[in-house]
């Protein structure tokens, strides 16, 4: 068990990046292929994994070329904790959005940057498509009484509390068996 967790901790960055890259898979085959379009909410937090692959390829990265034996640097798995703490903040916004705790923000009902003076003029004249915004504050998927967002919210803090841990190693840790 310990060696897992020196290992986990050492390459916290490589896990991270897998991981960032596995969440923003299933967002993009959930739209695809289950055809759940996103919100702007949604669209939100993909950003925050895309600002982890960011840093996680870079560190990672890095380790692998510099040769380090102790792994990826601390710092960058402390990063990893606040962009993940940005989106289980970004994400529990969301759930409780839509569990309406709160009002969600204006821009939760509007098409964002999808319309344009063309697109609204064949809307007007009746040559185009019906326009369909989707709102922030419908559930359009759950498993165990849990919204996307909802299970975000777990998966973000989840992987915020490793890169903690991550980054709170000792600085000196070693392989195992070294």
């Amino acid at each position: 068990m310990r060696s897992a967790f020196v290992l986990l901790t050492r390459w916290w960055t490589a896990f991270a990046l897998a991981l960032s890259l596995a969440m923003l898979g299933a967002a993009h085959a959930f739209e695809r292929f289950a055809g759940l379009e996103p919100c702007n909410l949604c669209l939100k937090q993909r950003e925050t994994y895309w600002a982890a692959v960011a840093v996680a390829a870079v560190a990672t990265g890095w380790a692998i070329v510099s040769r380090a034996s102790r792994g990826t640097p601390r710092i960058a798995s402390f990063l990893l904790f606040a962009v993940f703490t940005t989106g289980a903040i970004t994400a529990g916004f969301h759930a409780g959005g839509e569990l309406k705790w709160w009002d969600l923000p204006a821009t939760c009902s509007a098409a964002g940057g999808a319309l344009s003076l063309d697109g609204l003029t064949a809307f007007a004249l009746g040559t185009s498509a019906p326009i369909t915004f989707v709102g922030c504050d419908a559930v359009t998927w759950s498993f165990l009484g849990l919204s996307m967002a909802g299970w975000n919210t777990l998966i973000a803090a989840s992987l915020a509390g490793f890169s903690l841990f991550a980054s709170k190693r000792p600085k000196d840790a070693r392989a195992p068996g070294r």
